[in-house]
């Protein structure tokens, strides 16, 4: 299994955090167990991408990386040098000189330092925990507001989670040391969840923005009209205009999604001009002597004959 997180996402190195949240997505979605049911390399393969992802998405811990101070999982690296490099500055008598047989290590030299570095003052080795991987489905309206939810674990146990406001169907949540828990004392490992945002019966994501088809009746389209509207905050007054046409867009600004930093997308709204479900004879009677006054080809500049 490679070790350069740039290779497992298939990145260069020096791109940019939108590339790597990119590669990131597409192969998540590839390799995510929820579509891969019982496929083991697939389960790993997502659990290493999601690694690699947590350490290049960071630039302070990617920039560590790079100058090989912490290996991909975080873990600090034995500071590298070799008695090779500094031998022509060290004659006989020198820091880096013995008369024993492994002059290579230097007499104070451990060559698994870096190993037992990693016990504690006791003895007892210890290191991270393993992370955990998880993938949960949330409600649309809670996707975008944010709300508190628990994801359950196979051993029964809940895991609490906070959806931020805006979460977007398949981007993966981070929860700090909820992972495995370390050995010898050390540190726990994370969970990573992958949320799923259900679909809503009539709202529509787009980007920050949100979209909805509103549908009007034929009085509220020609005379205009005050009606409620549906928002994901809750519903509002939404001023029609007279002679509204179906497709016309109306825009409610800042009703859409919570934006990353600060402020919302927009709500637009599309409206659909909706007949009564049961015939009215005056409305059928009108129509067929307003028509015939009328004469009115909606069609005409598509180049259609009457």
């Amino acid at each position: 299994m490679s070790r350069d997180p740039y290779y497992i996402l298939g990145v260069k190195r020096d791109a940019t955090q939108k590339d790597i949240q990119s590669a990131f997505r597409k192969l998540a979605k590839k390799h995510h167990p929820d579509l891969n049911p019982g496929d083991s390399p697939a389960e790993e393969r997502f659990k290493e991408i999601s690694i690699a992802y947590e350490l290049l998405s960071d630039e302070q811990k990617r920039a560590r990386f790079d100058r090989g101070e912490i290996d991909m999982s975080g873990a600090e690296q034995a500071p590298r040098n070799y008695y090779r490099d500094y031998a022509s500055a060290s004659g006989p008598g020198g820091p880096y000189h013995n008369s024993a047989g492994f002059a290579d290590f230097g007499e104070t030299e451990d060559p698994f330092s870096a190993f037992f570095s990693r016990r504690t003052r006791d003895g007892q080795f210890h290191s991270r925990g393993q992370d955990r991987y998880f993938s949960m489905a949330a409600d649309f309206l809670d996707a975008v507001n944010g709300a508190k939810t628990q994801v359950r674990l196979p051993d029964g146990a809940a895991l609490d989670v906070q959806i931020p406001a805006g979460t977007r169907d398949g981007q993966t949540l981070r929860l700090s040391g909820k992972g495995e828990p370390g050995i010898g004392g050390g540190p726990a490992g994370d969970a990573f969840i992958e949320v799923h945002v259900r679909p809503h019966r009539f709202f529509q994501r787009d980007g920050d923005d949100i979209r909805l088809d509103l549908p009007l009746s034929l009085s509220e389209a020609v005379l205009g009209a005050k009606i409620r509207a549906p928002t994901p905050t809750g519903p509002v007054t939404l001023t029609v205009p007279p002679h509204s046409n179906s497709g016309k867009i109306l825009r409610l600004k800042g009703k859409g999604v919570p934006k990353r930093g600060d402020g919302r997308g927009d709500l637009f709204v599309t409206l659909k001009i909706v007949l009564p479900d049961n015939p009215d004879p005056r409305l059928t009677a009108f129509m067929k002597e307003w028509s015939e006054a009328s004469r009115q080809n909606p069609r005409k500049s598509m180049g259609v004959a009457p």
